[in-house]
């Protein structure tokens, strides 16, 4: 089993900047692949961003890419994703996911994540 918690999440205005982190535990020994996704009220969770376990790799969403950088620490057993110039069409609950064998590579699939935590509000005010 792994768990994940994450923080960060908070009312930021338009343009802002802030940063979410992942803390896990559990199996950390085993090799996955972390995603963060978001969900809306009314929309389907979506992907945002993810980073291969040796995070050599990393994928985002058309909607965050050049403004979003996820990145993660193995040794602190946490993942991170930094969001810069937030609009309000970013407001969800942001989760942070974990797919367990991925080494090198990364998943944009919900269904291949086991691991979900329990999300992070980010609400961005216009």
């Amino acid at each position: 089993q792994v768990q994940l918690v994450e923080s960060g999440g908070r009312l930021v205005q338009a343009g802002g900047s802030l940063r979410l982190s992942c803390a896990t535990s559990g199996r950390t020994s085993s090799t996955f692949s972390m995603g963060w996704f978001r969900q809306a009220p009314g929309k389907e969770r979506e992907f945002v961003a993810a980073i291969s376990w040796t995070g050599g790799n990393t994928g985002y969403a058309d909607s965050v890419k050049g403004r979003f950088t996820i990145s993660r620490d193995n040794a602190k057993n946490t993942v991170y994703l930094q969001a810069n110039s937030l609009k309000p069409e970013d407001t969800a609950v942001y989760y942070c996911a974990a797919a367990p064998g991925f080494y090198l590579t990364y998943s944009r699939d919900f269904v291949k994540y086991d691991y979900w935590g329990q999300g992070t509000q980010v609400t961005v005010s216009s």
